[in-house]
C-alpha cells in the first residue's frame, strides 16, 4: 500500500518559495516607547527626528493607518531609517516628563486624555495625528487624519530629508496656485 503523505524535501522548498512573497509585503516599524526615543534623541552621537503616531484603541482610521502604511514596504524602512519611531496613546494612563514637565492623563467624561498627546496635537484631540519633531524634540508639524502610504512618504521626506528647511509646504507639495 503506497503512502498518501508527499515527500517532504519535494513540497518544503515549493512552500518556503510560496510564503516568501507574504514575508516580503509587510515590514514590521521598530516602535519605542516616548522616554526610549527620548533618551536615543539625547545619547546617540547622529540622532534621528522623532515621529509620534498619536492612536486610540477605539480608532478605526488608527488601525487601518496601522495596516496600510506603517506595514507598507517602502515608508517602514524609509521611517525606520530616518526616525525614531513613537507609539502614543491619546488616552494612555502613565505620566511622561519632557523638558523637565510631567504629562499626565486627564479623566474627562467617559475616557479622558493624555496631557503629553495633547499637546503634541496643539489641543486639537483628533486621531490618528502623526507628530514629526527634529533631533533636539521641537515640533516640526502636527499632521492630523489618516494617510495613504504614498502621500504620508511624501510628507515623511519633507521632514527627514530637511526640505522643509528650503521650501515651504505648498511649495514642496505642489499645491501653490
Amino acid at each position: 500500500m503506497k503512502s498518501r503523505i508527499p515527500n517532504l524535501s519535494k513540497v518544503l522548498p515549493l512552500l518556503l518559495f510560496l510564503l516568501l512573497p507574504l514575508n516580503n509585503r509587510a515590514q514590521e516599524v521598530t516602535w519605542l516607547s516616548w522616554s526610549e526615543a527620548a533618551t536615543l534623541a539625547e545619547t546617540d552621537k547622529n540622532p534621528k527626528k522623532i515621529f509620534v503616531d498619536v492612536y486610540t484603541d477605539w480608532c478605526g482610521w488608527c488601525k487601518k493607518m496601522d495596516k496600510d502604511t506603517f506595514q507598507n514596504a517602502e515608508v517602514a524602512a524609509y521611517m525606520e531609517d530616518n526616525f525614531y519611531m513613537v507609539k502614543l496613546d491619546g488616552e494612555g494612563k502613565e505620566p511622561i516628563e519632557f523638558k523637565g514637565k510631567t504629562y499626565k492623563f486627564v479623566p474627562s467624561g467617559r475616557k479622558g486624555y493624555h496631557e503629553f498627546a495633547a499637546a503634541l496635537m496643539q489641543g486639537k484631540l483628533s486621531y490618528p495625528t502623526t507628530i514629526f519633531l527634529d533631533e533636539e524634540m521641537n515640533m516640526l508639524s502636527p499632521v492630523p487624519g489618516y494617510q495613504k502610504p504614498g502621500p504620508f512618504l511624501n510628507i515623511a521626506k519633507y521632514f527627514g530629508d530637511n526640505i522643509y528647511l528650503e521650501k515651504d509646504w505648498k511649495t514642496y507639495s505642489g499645491s501653490s496656485k
